[in-house]
Order: C-alpha cells, then sequence, then structure tokens
C-alpha cells in the first residue's frame, strides 16, 4: 500500500495514524444534537454531519452559528429508515423523480433507492441538501453519506462532483483502505467502484486510509470496545464513526437501536475513553483541516 499524499499535505510522516473522531445523525432528533454537543465541549469528537431533511435540522444550524468553529459535513441523504419516524426530500414532491415511496417519504433502504431514483433527482436532492446548510449558516467541512446510499456507482459521480464544485472535501475511502464493508459494499461489489476510487487518486482529491466504527445493535462495555478499535487503526488517515445520543423518550420511541446509540455517547463522555485517546499515540484531526487543503 502507497503512503496516502494527504498525510504529507497535513504535515505529517507517512507512519502517522490519523482518526477523525466522527459523529453520524446529527440533527435526527434532539438527542442526538445534545449528544453532539456534549460530546464537541468534552473533546473527544472532532468532526460530525447533520442531516438536513430531518426535524432538528435548524436547531443544528443554530448551533453552528453560534459556534463557528465546529467541525460540521453535511451527511447526505437519500433514506428515511424508521418505521414511525420519517423525513422526506427537499428538493421535491414528485414521485417520478424516484426519491419518494408510497407515503411520501424517502424510501427506507437502499436498495428502493438504487432501484427507483435517478441519477438526476439524487444529484438534484444533494445540492439542494448542502445549499440549504449553507444557507442556514453551516460552513460544512465535507460531505458524507447516510447509509452509504449515496456512493453507489449509480450515483456517486454527482456526490463527487458537489464536493469538488465547492472546494469541500467529500468522505471517500481509497482503493486499499480497510473497512469498506461500513459502506455496505462486499467485494464483489468493489470491483464495480475500483474505476471510479482509481481516478479519484489520479486527480489527486483528499482520501481516507480506513473506515470503522463502533456498534449499535448493542450497549455492552462500548468503553472496551472503543479502545479496542482505536488500538488497531492502521497508519494512515481513519474516518472513526459513531452514533451517540442522550437517553430520551423520543429517542425510544423512534430508533430500535437507541441502545446503542447511549452506549456510543456513554463511553465517549467517559474521562477513560478522552484519556485513552490523549495518550493512544494516535493524532486526532477534523475534516476542517482536510478542507484547508483545498484552499485556492
Amino acid at each position: 500500500m502507497t503512503p496516502n499524499p494527504l498525510l504529507k499535505k497535513l504535515g505529517y510522516s507517512n507512519n502517522d495514524r490519523l482518526v477523525i473522531l466522527h459523529t453520524d445523525d446529527i440533527g435526527m432528533c434532539q438527542a442526538s444534537l445534545q449528544a453532539f454537543q456534549d460530546l464537541w465541549e468534552f473533546g473527544t469528537i472532532s468532526s460530525g454531519a447533520v442531516m438536513v431533511p430531518c426535524p432538528w435540522f435548524p436547531a443544528t444550524a443554530e448551533y453552528c452559528r453560534n459556534n463557528p468553529t465546529v467541525d460540521m459535513g453535511v451527511h447526505a441523504t437519500l433514506n428515511s429508515e424508521w418505521d414511525i419516524y420519517r423525513w422526506a426530500p427537499i428538493s421535491t414532491v414528485d414521485r417520478k423523480s424516484g426519491l419518494i415511496d408510497k407515503d411520501g417519504f424517502f424510501h427506507q433502504w437502499h436498495e428502493a433507492v438504487y432501484d427507483n431514483a435517478s441519477p438526476e433527482a439524487v444529484a438534484s436532492e444533494l445540492n439542494a441538501q448542502i445549499d440549504r446548510a449553507i444557507a442556514a449558516g453551516i460552513n460544512p467541512t465535507h460531505i458524507d453519506s447516510h447509509m452509504g446510499t449515496i456512493m453507489h456507482p449509480k450515483f456517486i459521480q454527482s456526490y463527487l462532483d458537489a464536493g469538488i464544485q465547492r472546494h469541500i472535501p467529500n468522505m471517500v475511502p481509497r482503493q486499499s483502505a480497510e473497512g469498506f464493508w461500513m459502506l455496505g459494499m462486499n467485494d464483489a461489489t468493489l470491483e464495480a467502484y475500483r474505476p471510479v476510487l482509481q481516478k479519484i487518486e489520479e486527480l489527486g482529491l483528499p482520501m481516507l486510509d480506513g473506515l470503522f466504527g463502533m456498534p449499535l445493535e448493542h450497549g455492552d462495555d462500548h468503553i472496551g470496545l472503543a479502545k479496542k478499535l482505536l488500538s488497531e487503526l492502521p497508519a494512515g488517515i481513519s474516518h472513526f464513526l459513531f452514533h451517540p445520543s442522550i437517553d430520551t423518550p423520543e429517542l425510544r420511541a423512534l430508533a430500535p437501536d437507541w441502545t446503542g446509540r447511549v452506549a456510543n455517547y456513554k463511553a465517549f463522555i467517559s474521562q477513560e475513553i478522552k484519556d485513552y485517546i490523549k495518550n493512544s499515540g494516535i493524532q486526532v484531526i477534523g475534516y476542517r483541516q482536510i478542507k484547508d487543503t483545498l484552499a485556492g
């Protein structure tokens, strides 16, 4: 594996281990925003991404306006996965777009988006989400993908174009990166991405060496799991994601995996994890530093 050229641009050596401690699903509900605020102030996260179509987006934008140094990206959203708590596209109400299910919301799962949505509609929706975030006073540090959906070969060009046009980095792994399974890719589907990833690398765009994350399927010993996962980070730049939320009645009602989300939060609000990160030898960065390499 060749060293990631982004390491040198950021002022690090080829053997350094850099990690973006990244929180997903900000603004999905109140519990996610409060968790982000707590962890940002506590110092155990370095980035997050907002779901623009979701109900707590306006409150997230207000927080970002009041705290302009916050590292907040746009979590490109094409799915509304819960059964009783849903959200819809902001760019269209036209069912011909293929973005909308029979109830008027985003499709719940990836496959329905792949089967029904046109690339043009996806591009319009993504750009509408980014533009709304900017108009609301957020200065996006990056663009990433809710449930990995927009990174399908059918849509990935619009994902890349949205970042390139605005000089905003995309969350994109290198061909040699660990953790493609987190984007819903197995070895077979990865082959369809290789020409695209090769082209991105040739263009010199920022790319990642690993995708790692905390589990959501249970709430057992997330401190121990976090330590183990962080200790195994490879040399290069890793995107380490989790989904922290404070424990609220709303969260329990909407998210079947609420115990995992609360456990994510409790682990990273602990002094034990804060001290571990400080003494681990890994270098914590945010997407803002990566975005700065694209300036001009």
